[in-house]
């Protein structure tokens, strides 16, 4: 790939999801609850929607090249960046380290991070408990269904970030709208879903003795973020950049780089961008954004 591309990202309809992409002609589905915005997964890539590979999968098209070389440490594509919108509570759940899961799981762990796109007064997430626990208090309160009353619930508002690392008890609450950066994995464990059960009467499995084993028993505390970095461990490294006029991107770090405007409109090079889309620029290669908005700019 020589140049920057628009990609049109693979649409996900879970129970839980709202409308709110639907305005903005991202998809024509009653319920739209992830838009998998950079992925190269086999079930669920991207498609390039500019230039001469316009249509092909994502995945189909990028070369280690293309990658840079801090991806190459990974064995697979490293990125996941999804838009989600929750009209409903999501379950309570966690994700293992890469050392649990490679050694239990054959996979890789998960550390995400959500940057709040928009949400409704009054709604927020849960991240984290409120003061340390012990495994078997933990334990009995998913048994009593008291698990709720562990966790910090932090009401949200358009720009909070929070950063999930591995063993990390989260949810996304009703009402909140975001865009999530995470490790390319999809190895989940669900603790408790507020006793909901399915269109056929049926409880959503749970995954309560994996996630005794790998959850962080101790209180959360928020990170102190500076400035535009929002973001930068040994698996991501984003930022938020305003425009206003003209902005220059380099993927010149060793890494391509993604990035997604979460207000606004512009031109990227030669190709229209509006709110919520997201283009992949190549190791190696520069764009030229010329507009007014917010963008989240993530890269390995």
């Amino acid at each position: 790939m020589n140049k920057v591309v628009k990609l049109k990202p693979c649409v996900k309809s879970y129970l839980w999801g709202g409308q709110y992409f639907q305005k903005y002609h991202k998809s024509d589905l009653d319920i739209v609850s992830e838009l998998w915005e950079l992925s190269t997964r086999d079930e669920s890539s991207s498609l390039i929607d500019s230039g001469i590979n316009k249509d092909k999968r994502l995945s189909d098209v990028i070369t280690k090249e293309d990658l840079g070389p801090n991806a190459l440490k990974y064995p697979y594509f490293p990125l996941l960046i999804k838009l989600i919108d929750a009209k409903d509570d999501l379950s309570i759940q966690v994700h293992p380290s890469d050392e649990y899961a490679l050694k239990n799981e054959h996979s890789f762990g998960k550390s995400e991070m959500w940057h709040i796109i928009d949400a409704d007064e009054g709604c927020g997430i849960y991240v984290g408990f409120n003061k340390d626990y012990t495994k078997e208090e933990i334990e009995k309160r998913l048994k009593d269904n008291t698990i709720l009353e562990t966790l910090n619930f932090f009401n949200v508002k358009k720009g909070d970030t929070y950063l999930i690392n591995p063993g990390t008890i989260h949810a996304i609450g009703k009402g909140v709208r975001l865009i999530e950066i995470q490790q390319n994995s999809d190895l989940t464990y669900r603790l408790y879903d507020y006793l909901r059960k399915d269109k056929d009467g049926n409880y959503r499995e749970l995954h309560i003795e994996k996630a005794l084993h790998v959850i962080n028993y101790q209180k959360y505390e928020k990170p102190v973020l500076k400035g535009d970095l929002l973001a930068d461990n040994e698996y991501f490294h984003v930022e938020r950049k305003e425009i206003n006029g003209e902005l220059l991107i380099k993927a010149n770090q060793g890494s391509f780089v993604s990035f997604t405007f979460i207000e606004g409109e512009g031109v990227v090079d030669d190709i229209t961008a509006n709110r919520f889309d997201t283009f992949f620029l190549p190791n190696k290669k520069e764009c030229l954004i010329k507009g007014k908005g917010t963008i989240i700019i993530s890269r390995v």
